[in-house]
C-alpha cells in the first residue's frame, strides 16, 4: 500500500493533474498562517507583560529582604552597645530570641568578630577554650599586629563550629568589607565568597553582612578614631541558594533568574541561579536589574523559561493554525481522491520483481520438475552466477552429494501441501569460484498463484554468519594478545582438570607466573614493546609443556599453566625449571637488549584443594613467595602461606582502620649541633596507638603501608602534623628549630606528591625554610631525569633536602654531586660500631670527608655512647642525634626538654 501511495503521488504530479488543489490548498494555507501569527502577536505581549511585572516585584522582596538582615545585624550590634562585652552564652540566648529559622531564612548563623592582638593571643585562645570549644585555634596566622578570629556563631550546629577561630580579616574579600564597614560605620557586604563551615563538594556561592561594633557602645565622628576604637564586628553569613530560593519560589517560580557579584554577568561573578532555563540557552524575554546594598551591587537577571512560556501560553494561535491546516488539507486530498483510481492498476505489475531484486537472499523460483524458471540478482552477489546463468545449470550438480536428498524431500513436501512453508533445511551448495558455502532454505509451493506460477526456493547464506560466530568465540575465550586462552576458557578447563582428578586421584599441577620487572621495561621501552616482550613469553611457555597441557594469560604479565596429568609434585618442579630456563634469556626490543625473569607458584591438584578459585588463590601466594626469596626461581604452595595472607590481610584492614580513627601520633627526637652544644632541630617518628599493643613504632608497620598504598595518605597526615607542630614551637618561642620528616620512595614517586607538599604548606602556614625532607637512599635507584626535576621542584620550594641512610643500598657519588642535596645522614649501623670496628670507623670518617668536599652537611644518628661522640666530633661531623643525647619524645616532654637544654648544655 505504501508504494502504491507513493507511485499515485507521483503520477499525478508528473502529469500535472492536481494544479487546481495545489491552488485552493496554497491560498487556503496562506489565510491560516496569517491568521495566526496575528493571535500569536496578542498572546505574546500578554505574556511579556506578565514577565516584567514579576521581575520588578523580585528586585523589591530581594532589596526589602537584605535591609531586614541589615536591621538584624544592627541590633545585634545595639547589644554591645548596652551590655558591654556579651558572653558566650547571653549571645546563644539572644540569637535563640531573634529565631532566624522562623523569621528570616537565609541566615546561616550570626556571628561576632573579635580583635584581638598579637599579644593578647594565647589568653584569647585559653579563654574560648575554658568556654568549652575545646579546639579553638586561630587560623591562619598572618604576621599581625591584630588578628580578627570569629568567637562567637550561633546556631551552633557541626558545620558553624568549623568557622570558630577563622581570621576573616586574612582573606582579602572578607577584608575589604571589613574596613569599609569599620571606616564608615555602615553595614556592609563581602564579594562572592565560600563559607569556611561548608562541607567538602557542597560549596555554593555565599556572603556575609559585616557591621561595626565600637569600644563604649557610640560610633566615633573620625574616620581615625574608629579604627582605634573598632572592637570588633557582629555579621552574618549567607548561603545564595537559601537566601533567594524562597523569594524566587514564592514570586516567579518559573522564570530562570540569575544574580551577579560586582553587577557584572561573567562566569567567575555568579552568585546565584534558578538553573530552570532552556538547554539550548533560548528564551522570549530578558531583564538586568541592578541591586545596590551594603557597598555591592548585584546584577539581577531574569528570563523567561520554557515552564513560563508553557504556563502563559493561549490555545487558540494552535486551533487556529490546526483548524486552518485540516480544512486545507482536506480541502487537498478530495480532489487528489478523484484522479487516484486511474493509477492502482499500474502499480501492481511492477510488485513482484521489486521484492525478488531487493532481497538479501538468493530466491529461486521452480517448476514442477525442478528446473529453475527464475534466479533472484542477488544471485550474482552470493554465490557468483548471473540470474540467467542459474536456470542453464543442473541445481543437482551444485548441491553437496550428502545434501540432495533431503533437499530432494523437501520439494517434493511442498508440492503436495500448496502455500505451506516447509521446515528448514541446511544444505552445502559451490559457488562459482567452486568453494562449498553453508545455505539454510525453505520451500513454498506457489504453483496456483499468478505471477509466480512455481515452487520458491528461499535460500539464505550462512558462512559470514558461521565465521562471525567463530571470531565472537575466540574474542570470547581467547586473549586478543598472545592467542593464549583468557581466564574465563583457563577457568573452564580447571575445574574439568579438578574434577577429573577428584574421581581418578591422578594429581595435576596449577603454576602461577609473573615476569619480574616487566613494568620496567613497559614504562622505559613503551607498551609496543612490552606487548612484543608478552607475545615472546606466550611462545616460549607453548613450548615448555605438552599438547594437552594449558597455557593462559589472566592479564598484564600474569600467565598460568596448568599441568593436566603429572606424576608428582617433582615433575611439576622439573616443568618449572624448564620454564625457568627457557624465559631466564635476553631479548632485544626496540633497538633494546633486556633481560626477563619469572617468579612462578605451584600448587598440587587435588593435595591443595579441590576448588578451582582456591588453587588460583594458592598459587599466586606462592608466586609471591617466589617474589620474596629473590625472584626468578620457583615456591611450592603452603599452608603457612596462607596463614600468612590473612595475618597480613588483618594487618592491612587494622593500619586502614587506624588511619581513618586518627590513631598516629608524632614522636620527636632532638637534633644536636656538636659547634653551639645546642638542639637545631628535632626529627618526626610515626608511632601508632594500637588498642591492644600500646605504642607501636613505625619500623612494624611501615613496610607494610608501602605494599597497600596507604603510605600516601599515612605520610600526608605526618608531614601535615608535623607542620602544625613547627607553628606551636614558634609560639612557644622556640623560632629557629627544624623539622625532619621521614619519605619513603612510595610517596616520593606519587604522582599527586609535589602538589600535597605545596597544598600542606600553604593550608598550615609554615615557612619551608623549617622544614627537612628526608629521603632514604634507594631513592636513587629510580629514573634520574624523574629524580632530578622532583628534587630542583622541592629545592625551589626552600625545603632541605637530606640523603638518609647514607652508606646503604646504591648510592652513588655521580647523584651527589648532580642532586639539589644539602645534608647526608651516616646510616646508624655504622655509627653503632664506631670505635670498636676499624671498617666503620674507617666508613664513617670517609663520609664525613666526601661531604665536607661537596659542601654537604652530615649528620650521624644513633649516637648512644661518649666515644662515638668523641670521635664524630674529632672527624668533624656537623650534627648527632641518638638516645645519648634523647629518646623521642612526645610533645609535652619535647617543650620540657627544649626549656631545659636552654639551661644547660647537652654536651659536657
Amino acid at each position: 500500500m505504501i508504494n502504491r501511495q507513493e507511485l499515485s503521488l507521483r503520477k499525478l504530479l508528473e502529469f500535472r493533474n492536481a494544479w487546481v488543489a495545489w491552488l485552493i490548498f496554497a491560498v487556503a494555507v496562506a489565510v491560516t498562517i496569517l491568521l495566526w501569527q496575528v493571535s500569536i502577536r496578542l498572546v505574546e505581549d500578554r505574556t511579556e507583560a506578565r514577565f516584567r511585572t514579576q521581575s520588578l516585584q523580585l528586585k523589591s522582596a530581594i532589596e526589602e529582604r537584605l535591609l531586614n538582615y541589615e536591621q538584624v545585624l544592627a541590633g545585634s550590634a545595639g547589644l554591645f552597645a548596652v551590655a558591654g562585652d556579651v558572653s558566650r552564652d547571653q549571645w546563644r540566648e539572644y540569637v535563640d530570641k531573634v529565631d532566624i529559622n522562623r523569621y528570616y531564612p537565609g541566615i546561616q548563623g550570626i556571628g561576632y568578630v573579635r580583635r584581638i592582638g598579637v599579644r593578647q593571643m594565647a589568653d584569647h585562645i585559653s579563654s574560648v577554650r575554658a568556654e568549652g570549644v575545646h579546639n579553638y585555634l586561630v587560623k591562619p596566622l598572618g604576621s599581625g599586629p591584630y588578628y580578627y578570629p570569629m568567637v562567637y556563631l550561633e546556631p551552633g550546629t557541626e558545620r558553624n563550629r568549623r568557622a570558630l577561630g577563622y581570621d576573616a580579616f586574612s582573606d582579602p574579600v572578607h577584608r575589604r568589607a571589613m574596613e569599609r564597614a569599620r571606616d564608615d560605620a555602615v553595614p556592609t557586604i563581602t564579594a562572592k565568597v565560600v563559607l569556611v563551615q561548608e562541607e567538602l563538594g557542597k560549596d555554593q556561592a555565599s556572603f556575609l553582612m559585616y557591621y561595626p561594633v565600637f569600644q563604649g557602645g557610640e560610633v566615633p565622628g573620625i574616620r581615625a578614631e574608629r579604627r582605634m576604637m573598632l572592637a570588633g564586628y557582629v555579621f552574618s553569613a549567607f548561603r545564595m541558594n537559601n537566601l533567594i530560593d524562597g523569594i524566587v519560589g514564592l514570586i516567579s517560580p518559573f522564570l530562570d533568574v540569575r544574580i551577579y557579584d560586582a553587577g557584572v554577568a561573567e562566569r567567575q561573578n555568579l552568585m546565584y541561579g534558578s538553573n530552570l532555563g532552556s538547554l539550548d540557552n533560548e528564551f522570549s524575554f530578558e531583564m538586568s536589574q541592578t541591586i545596590s546594598q551594603g557597598g555591592r551591587d548585584w546584577l539581577l537577571q531574569t528570563r523567561s523559561t520554557p515552564a513560563f512560556d508553557f504556563l502563559a501560553s493561549d490555545p487558540r494561535p494552535p486551533i487556529v493554525l490546526g483548524a486552518g491546516l485540516v480544512i486545507s488539507g482536506l480541502l487537498f486530498l478530495f480532489v487528489l481522491a478523484l484522479i487516484r483510481s486511474r493509477l492502482m492498476a499500474q502499480i501492481s505489475a511492477g510488485r513482484y520483481r521489486a521484492i525478488t531484486e531487493g532481497a538479501a537472499n538468493v530466491t529461486l523460483v521452480m517448476d514442477r520438475t525442478g528446473q529453475a524458471l527464475y534466479a533472484s540478482p542477488s544471485s550474482l552477489d552470493i554465490l557468483g552466477f548471473e540470474p540467467d546463468q542459474v536456470q542453464a545449470l543442473n541445481f543437482e550438480e551444485l548441491v553437496h552429494g550428502d545434501d540432495w536428498p533431503q533437499l530432494q524431500k523437501g520439494f517434493d513436501d511442498s508440492v503436495s501441501a500448496p502455500g505451506k512453508q516447509m521446515p528448514v533445511i541446511r544444505i552445502r551448495i559451490r559457488d562459482a569460484e567452486g568453494r562449498w558455502r553453508d545455505m539454510e532454505g525453505t520451500f513454498t509451493a506457489m504453483l496456483s498463484v499468478p505471477g509466480v506460477n512455481g515452487v520458491v526456493l528461499s535460500l539464505r547464506d550462512l558462512t559470514q554468519l558461521k565465521a562471525a560466530r567463530s571470531e565472537l568465540h575466540r574474542l570470547a575465550f581467547y586473549d586478543p594478545l598472545t592467542g593464549l586462552a583468557n581466564r574465563q576458557l583457563f577457568r573452564d578447563r580447571l575445574n574439568h582438570v579438578v574434577s577429573r582428578s577428584r574421581r581418578s586421584g591422578e594429581p595435576a599441577a596449577l603454576m602461577f607466573l609473573d615476569l619480574d620487572g616487566f613494568k620496567r621495561i613497559n614504562d622505559t621501552l613503551g607498551h609496543d614493546s612490552g606487548d612484543e616482550l608478552l607475545c615472546q613469553v606466550a611462545q616460549w611457555l607453548v613450548g615448555c609443556v605438552r599438547e594437552e597441557d594449558s597455557v593462559a594469560r589472566l592479564g598484564g604479565d600474569e600467565f598460568v599453566v596448568l599441568l593436566s596429568r603429572i606424576s608428582g609434585p617433582d615433575a611439576a618442579g622439573k616443568v618449572a625449571e624448564t620454564i625457568l630456563r627457557s624465559l631466564c634469556q635476553r631479548i632485544r626490543l626496540n633497538d633494546h637488549e633486556v633481560g626477563i625473569t619469572v617468579s612462578i607458584g605451584i600448587t598440587m591438584v587435588p593435595h591443595d584443594s579441590e576448588d578451582a578459585g582456591t588453587l588460583m588463590k594458592y598459587a599466586d601466594l606462592a608466586m609471591y613467595r617466589a617474589k620474596e626469596l629473590g625472584r626468578n626461581t620457583f615456591q611450592f604452595f603452603t599452608p603457612a602461606m596462607n596463614i600468612k595472607a590473612a595475618r597480613r590481610l588483618l594487618q592491612q584492614e587494622e593500619l586502614a582502620t587506624a588511619l581513618d580513627g586518627e590513631r598516629f601520633v608524632l614522636h620527636y627526637q632532638p637534633k644536636i649541633d656538636l659547634a653551639s652544644e645546642r638542639v637545631i632541630g628535632v626529627e618526626a617518628f610515626l608511632r601508632w596507638h594500637h588498642p591492644d599493643k600500646g605504642l607501636v613504632s613505625a619500623q612494624q608497620f611501615i613496610a607494610l603501608a608501602e605494599e597497600t598504598g596507604l603510605i600516601v595518605r599515612l605520610g600526608e597526615m605526618a608531614l601535615r602534623q608535623a607542620c602544625i607542630q613547627v607553628q606551636a614551637l614558634e609560639r612557644a618561642g622556640f623560632e629557629s628549630l627544624k623539622m625532619a620528616v621521614n619519605l619513603s620512595v612510595r610517596q616520593l614517586t606519587d604522582s599527586g606528591f609535589l602538589d600535597m607538599i605545596r597544598q600542606v604548606i600553604t593550608e598550615t602556614g609554615v615557612s619551608p625554610e623549617r622544614l627537612e625532607l628526608e629521603m632514604p637512599a634507594g631513592l636513587l635507584n629510580e629514573d634520574p631525569r624523574m629524580l632530578r626535576e622532583l628534587l630542583v621542584s622541592l629545592h625551589d620550594l626552600g625545603v632541605c633536602l637530606i640523603l638518609d641512610d647514607f652508606g646503604t643500598g646504591s648510592c652513588s657519588l655521580v647523584a651527589l654531586q648532580q642532586l639539589p642535596l644539602d645534608v647526608i645522614k651516616i646510616d646508624h649501623r655504622f655509627i653503632r660500631d664506631i670505635p670498636y670496628n676499624v671498617s666503620a670507623t674507617d666508613v664513617a670518617s670517609a663520609v664525613i670527608a666526601l661531604a665536607r668536599k661537596l659542601h654537604l652537611t652530615v649528620v650521624a644518628e644513633g649516637v648512644e655512647t661518649p666515644q662515638q661522640l668523641s670521635f664524630l666530633k674529632s672527624h668533624g661531623c656537623a650534627q648527632c642525634q641518638g638516645n645519648l643525647f634523647s629518646y623521642p619524645l612526645d610533645e609535652d616532654a619535647l617543650i620540657g626538654f627544649l626549656v631545659r637544654q636552654y639551661e644547660r648544655p647537652l654536651i659536657s
